[in-house]
C-alpha cells in the first residue's frame, strides 16, 4: 500500500488543506494520486445526496477519477462526533467497508492520500476508533499539528499513540492557525526535539487558503527512515 494517512492534533488543525498540499506535491512528481475521506460529519444536502466540503475538495484535487461515494463512503449531516451521527442515522461505520473502498482506489492510483476525521482517537462505533481504521489500511501517518495553546500536549500524546499502534509516523507539519501565537518558534523547536519524526513543513498563517502555496512549504517524507520499503512513495 502506498500513500499517507493524514491525522491531526484536533478538529480544525488544518488536515484538509495540508492533505491538498501533499496531493499537489505528489502530482508534481507525476503521480496518480487517489484520495479518501472515509468518514465525514457536517455535510450539506444536495440533489446528489449529502456532500462534505472537505471531501469535495479532495475529490477535485485528485487526478484519479473517483465517484464521491468512493471518496467519502460515510457522510452524515450533523456536525457531531461520527459515532453519534451514525447512530442517529441508524447506521454503523464499518472499517472493513472502508478498507474495501480504499483498496479499490489504491488499484487505480500510484498513491492514496487519506484524510481522517477530528483527532487520532475519535470513536467510529462502539468499539473502534479512527486509529483502528488507520491501522487496518496500513498507511504511514502524517500528523498535522495545529499551532495553538495546548498543542504541545496534543501533539506529543498523538505521536505516542500512533507509535503505540504500530504504524510509522512519517512526519509532522506545523500549521499556524492564527496571525499571532505567543512563543510560536519555541513551540516548534520543542516539538522538533521531542517528536521522533521529521518536520515536513512549517505552514505560515494564510488569510486565504492557497494549495500551491501550501505545497511549496511541504517536503514529502523521506523514502527511508521509519517507513517500510513497500510503503515508500
Amino acid at each position: 500500500m502506498r500513500g499517507y494517512f493524514i491525522t491531526g492534533t484536533d478538529t480544525d488543525a488544518g488536515k484538509t488543506w495540508i492533505s491538498l498540499g501533499f496531493i499537489e506535491a505528489l502530482k508534481r512528481q507525476g503521480k496518480k494520486v487517489g484520495v479518501m475521506k472515509p468518514v465525514s460529519a457536517g455535510c450539506a444536502r444536495s440533489a446528489a445526496g449529502l456532500r462534505n466540503e472537505d471531501a469535495v475538495l479532495l475529490q477535485r484535487q485528485s487526478n484519479v477519477e473517483l465517484a464521491y461515494d468512493q471518496v467519502n463512503p460515510y457522510a452524515f449531516e450533523p456536525a457531531v462526533a461520527p459515532h453519534i451521527a451514525a447512530a442517529e442515522a441508524g447506521k454503523r461505520i464499518d472499517i472493513e467497508t472502508v478498507r474495501d473502498r480504499f483498496l479499490d482506489i489504491a488499484e487505480q492510483s500510484d498513491c492514496v492520500v487519506v484524510e481522517g476525521a477530528g483527532g487520532w482517537q475519535v470513536p467510529l462505533n462502539d468499539f473502534q476508533t479512527l486509529a483502528d481504521l488507520a491501522e487496518r489500511i496500513e498507511l504511514p501517518v502524517i500528523l498535522v499539528v495545529g499551532l495553538r495553546l495546548g498543542c504541545l500536549n496534543h501533539a506529543l500524546l498523538t505521536a505516542e499513540s500512533i507509535r503505540a499502534g504500530g504504524l510509522p509516523l512519517a512526519g509532522w507539519v506545523a500549521n499556524q492557525l492564527t496571525p499571532q501565537m505567543n512563543r510560536l518558534t519555541e513551540n516548534i523547536h520543542t516539538l522538533e526535539r521531542l517528536i521522533d519524526a521529521p518536520l515536513l513543513g512549517r505552514i505560515p498563517y494564510l488569510a486565504t487558503m492557497d494549495i500551491d502555496a501550501i505545497a511549496g512549504h511541504l517536503t514529502l517524507p523521506p523514502t527511508r527512515n521509519t517507513l517500510r520499503p513497500d510503503w515508500a512513495i
